[in-house]
């Protein structure tokens, strides 16, 4: 298993980088052309633990689908992909640090190196593209 991660801090609170982190078809604005639904709700809120959420690109690329596998309000959200990622045992956790009414976001890519090295820098490629785009989001 290898993970790689990437760090930034944006000048907004933490409860609202939460609520754009987990407001699945919110995700929608993060990329053009992305479609995101909600395919099962989780618990105990709606895009919660146990919610799947299924995101879908423009071109031929498969749907990605996704499963939410750690909901601490605030703090840490993380995600398993259940089809759709060309990697094994791909998963992401976000972690987000309040640091004087601003927050640290920590985004982690986690998966199985079949070809350590490719896949490594593709991990630290998809952590950085991910969080630029929460980022940006967390802006608005």
């Amino acid at each position: 298993m290898a993970t790689t991660t990437a760090s930034a801090t944006v000048n907004r609170p933490s409860d609202h980088v939460w609520s754009v982190l987990v407001d699945h078809e919110g995700m929608s604005s993060w990329g053009p052309g992305l479609s995101v639904s909600l395919q099962t709700e989780g618990t105990p809120e709606r895009n919660g633990l146990g919610a799947v959420r299924k995101i879908s690109a423009p071109g031929p690329m498969p749907a990605i689908v996704e499963e939410v596998v750690a909901f601490e309000p605030n703090q840490t959200f993380g995600y398993r992909a259940l089809a759709g990622v060309p990697f094994k045992n791909y998963g992401g956790t976000v972690t987000l640090t309040p640091q004087d009414g601003a927050t640290r976001i920590d985004y982690s890519i986690t998966l199985d190196e079949r070809v350590p090295v490719v896949e490594k820098a593709a991990a630290a490629l998809v952590a950085r593209v991910l969080l630029t785009a929460l980022v940006r989001a967390s802006k608005r």
